[in-house]
């Protein structure tokens, strides 16, 4: 992915090194010596992303990403502090940054923040596609999910939905089985006909007769009149029974006797009723092992099974995560008049991290709590409860060990270039900058960053770092 790419900074040499590592990959490079300039550039020209110094001599850093945040909400902007500064970069987080990078720093390291923002960018932009599609969609609306799983599946519906079989969707809790049943009522002719679903495992197995197949007067204490059940209430339309595998052996004989002749008995009754019902039945549990068991008839399975449509969990559909979350959001702003417009770049690391047992039911029930406890216009990482945030500590904890002998290794490096220009020069900062390539403002930064001291002794003369002079 290539990129216009505006770079911001006061000194000369780190724009030249932006520069040249940028442009050697194929992007197009700007560069503004400061804010003012920056500003300038940004009124003429569209970039797809931005790295700029939080100290600069007229403006700060951290008006320019205000100003940039406020006009150019969807540019990732990526600051440049110095080490002792870590506490603006954190703060320019909170701001809306989208990163920020550390003096010095690497190659490897503009790279990879450069690759990060710019696939946030395409997932961003792909978001924005994905609401503009959805918009006006019926059924098919409320299905988000690009994700190649999810695609197979809606692929299978698409084909199954117009027929007269029965479907056996399977899946964790909180996968979206409800959703997908709904889909395939709405796909087929049926759509114009009631579509009633019922949660099985909520039942008493009494209640759960009388509810799917009805009773007559009489038929049990309580039942004062007749009532026509659930199969008969959904005729020519869709009748969804979810958590099927919680039904007892006595119901599911009952449930095999309705599906092989398509009709009726209610409770209590002689007489039986036909009805024209599709059913779409749903389970959380593994009905091979249940019939292994003994606990699942294997004839039902076969009757309910004539298609199966197997969810994946969110964690096999990560690259769906971001879009949902941002569903979500949408959702529940409306809901509660909320005027919320993005979510920070740190609070969707987090999400993306996070596991996700429940499922898409946790992302929305996530969301709709963001949505409530946001401060502003952005959804951050305070608004997302603790363990979610955890999720990212923790991860971020077990890279330290990782990324501190690299970090500790390009330190050690520089610190021994600067103590070699200095033992050179005399202890003469102008001269030991010049050696270096850097400038004297810089060369104070690293000291003090390195840690090397008042002071450094060069032939048993001691030279005092911050001065020009030397003393015996």
């Amino acid at each position: 992915m290539l990129a216009k790419i505006l770079v911001v900074d006061d000194e000369e040499h780190m724009l030249k090194l932006f520069e040249k590592i940028l442009t050697k990959q194929g992007h197009k490079i700007r560069t503004a010596a400061s804010v003012t300039e920056a500003i300038g550039l940004l009124e003429e020209e569209a970039f797809d992303l931005m790295f700029s110094d939080l100290v600069m001599p007229d403006l700060g850093g951290m008006d320019l990403l205000k100003e940039v945040k406020t006009r150019y909400p969807d540019v990732p902007f990526i600051v440049i502090t110095a080490y002792g500064s870590i506490g603006s970069a954190v703060e320019a987080m909170k701001t809306g940054a989208f990163d920020y990078l550390t003096k010095p720093f690497r190659k490897d390291d503009i790279l990879l923040a450069v690759d990060k923002a710019l696939k946030y960018c395409k997932l961003h932009n792909e978001i924005k596609r994905l609401r503009e599609e959805l918009k006006g969609k019926e059924g098919v609306k409320k299905i988000i999910g690009k994700s190649k799983a999810m695609q197979d599946v809606l692929k299978l519906v698409a084909r199954v939905a117009d027929s007269q079989a029965t479907v056996l969707i399977q899946g964790e809790s909180g996968t979206g089985k409800e959703l997908i049943a709904r889909l395939i009522h709405d796909l087929s002719s049926r759509r114009d006909k009631p579509f009633i679903a019922v949660d099985c495992g909520v039942f008493p197995e009494h209640l759960l007769q009388s509810e799917l197949f009805g009773h007559v007067k009489g038929a049990f204490t309580g039942a004062v009149k007749d009532k026509k059940g659930l199969f008969i209430a959904a005729d020519k339309g869709t009748l969804f029974l979810d958590e099927i595998g919680t039904i007892s052996q006595a119901m599911q004989l009952n449930l095999l006797r309705v599906l092989q002749e398509k009709e009726v008995r209610p409770v209590g009754g002689i007489a039986s009723i036909e009805g024209d019902v599709r059913v779409v039945a749903a389970t959380n549990i593994d009905l091979e092992q249940a019939m292994n068991e003994g606990k699942f008839r294997r004839d039902l399975y076969y009757r309910l099974a004539v298609v199966t449509v197997d969810l994946p969990t969110l964690r096999e559909r990560r690259s769906d995560i971001a879009a949902l979350a941002y569903h979500f959001m949408q959702k529940y702003a409306m809901i509660y008049d909320r005027k919320l417009s993005d979510i920070t770049p740190g609070a969707m690391r987090a999400i993306m991290e996070n596991p996700w047992p429940g499922n898409v039911r946790e992302l929305e029930n996530v969301m709709e709590r963001a949505v409530l406890l946001s401060a502003g216009q952005l959804i951050d990482e305070a608004s997302l409860p603790l363990p979610i945030r955890q999720t990212m500590s923790h991860k971020t904890k077990r890279l330290e060990p990782f990324k501190n002998p690299i970090r500790t290794a390009g330190r050690n490096a520089e610190r021994k270039a600067i103590l070699k220009a200095l033992k050179e020069t005399s202890g003469n900062k102008t001269r030991t900058a010049k050696i270096l390539g850097i400038s004297r403002s810089s060369l104070y930064n690293k000291i003090s960053k390195l840690g090397i001291g008042e002071s450094v002794a060069v032939h048993g003369l001691k030279f005092e770092i911050g001065k020009n002079s030397t003393k015996a």
